[in-house]
């Protein structure tokens, strides 16, 4: 099993301790007493403002209808990228949940940094504010007790953690390049790695390039948490890779930017990808994608809906119609832990669209909230 520690690494995951809690690139902060427990139905939704991010709390009624319940400042700031309107980080993933610590994880893009906050119900406490290894943080993946943030700018990369006593312990040696072409200006949020995320069996860490090279890359993962020293690059040529998610069976669920499409792939040994289907959303900029409820629902910046599919046990894709209309510049998801409701960010506006899943993948407007700060922010979780 891959769940750490290990006791060939006590050493090294001294050292590392010694860096987060002293070194410059973040200060630990003593965690407040919230007892045992981890979150109710809620739903935390990141800021990403730039003069200060912030991860803000909303109680989930049995109606699905939100109401604000906290709101609590990561200690970095958020960031936006070249040519971004209503998605400053272009990313998906940008705040995740770690069930093994009980942690709820958020990017500081504009500080290069990753906060830590221990859950409680509606409540956070910040344990730690930990560098991220690279430049431009914009999405986090778990498994077990392993992390690894994604970081955009220049080359791009992704940086390795163990999750130990509810802190982020650097895992020495496990910063890999993605080799990326460096982009700076207008074109800056098309062309930097939209997500990471690892496979249901955490033997692999995926990693989508946008139009940065139109690829899938997949890492292997060791028994210790370090990853190959090199990616395969499965090339979507026109696709612009941007955000996944997994089916029921275990395919990887990719929305393509580039031809407004959802796609399965079937994860091939040696880390290559097959396609199993791809659909046309028949809408604008559809990058995002999350389940809820048995179905995927695809985001569409430019048209402001969220396009429905449902996927059969062999991948084979089919398209809800119509597409469901939201607030303007849809972008990021999460359905409910229930599958009953799915909360949908425009960024435009920094709103939060509330949406009942029906029977039948149909959604429902029940509501929605102005999340304060948030306009073209991005990250949510919901439970």
């Amino acid at each position: 099993m891959k769940y750490l520690i290990r006791t060939g690494f006590a050493a090294a995951i001294a050292t590392s301790a010694a860096v987060v809690l002293t070194g410059a690139a973040g200060a630990a902060t003593a965690p407040q007493d919230f007892g045992f427990g981890g979150p109710g139905h809620v739903v935390f939704v990141q800021t990403d403002n730039t003069s200060g991010n912030q991860v803000i709390a909303y109680d989930r009624a049995p109606d699905g209808v939100l109401s604000l319940a906290g709101s609590y400042p990561t200690g970095g700031l958020g960031g936006a990228l070249g040519g971004s309107v209503v998605d400053h980080l272009a990313s998906q993933g940008s705040l995740a949940y770690d069930q093994a610590g009980n942690l709820l994880l958020a990017v500081n893009a504009g500080s290069n940094t990753v906060s830590a906050f221990s859950v409680q119900g509606d409540r956070l406490a910040l344990h730690q504010v930990v560098g991220s290894g690279g430049t431009f943080p914009v999405s986090v993946a778990t498994w077990g007790n392993l992390v690894y943030v994604l970081n955009a700018e220049g080359a791009g990369s992704v940086q390795g953690y163990f999750v130990v006593a509810g802190f982020l312990l650097p895992i020495p040696g496990s910063n890999r390049s993605l080799n990326l072409t460096p982009v700076t200006g207008s074109n800056q949020f098309t062309n930097t790695p939209g997500q990471v995320a690892f496979s249901p069996d955490g033997r692999e860490l995926i990693v989508t390039t946008k139009a940065n090279g139109d690829n899938i890359d997949v890492f292997g993962v060791g028994p210790l948490g370090l990853l190959s020293f090199a990616p395969v690059q499965n090339t979507e040529a026109g696709t612009v890779p941007f955000a996944m998610t997994f089916d029921q069976a275990g395919q990887l669920v990719v929305a393509d930017a580039g031809t407004n499409a959802l796609s399965t792939f079937n994860l091939e040994p040696g880390g290559t990808v097959a396609l199993a289907s791809s659909v046309g959303s028949g809408q604008g900029a559809t990058c995002w994608v999350a389940p809820a409820g048995g179905y995927f629902y695809a985001s569409n910046a430019m048209s402001g809906s969220v396009s429905g599919y449902q996927i059969a046990f062999n991948g084979a894709l089919s398209l809800l119609t119509p597409p469901t209309t939201t607030n303007p510049g849809t972008v990021d998801a999460s359905g409910s832990a229930d599958g009953r409701y799915l909360y949908v960010q425009t960024g435009a506006n920094g709103i939060v669209d509330e949406f009942a899943v029906g029977a039948t993948g149909s959604l429902t407007e029940v509501g929605f909230v102005t999340v304060p700060g948030a306009a073209g922010g991005e990250g949510i979780v919901a439970f």
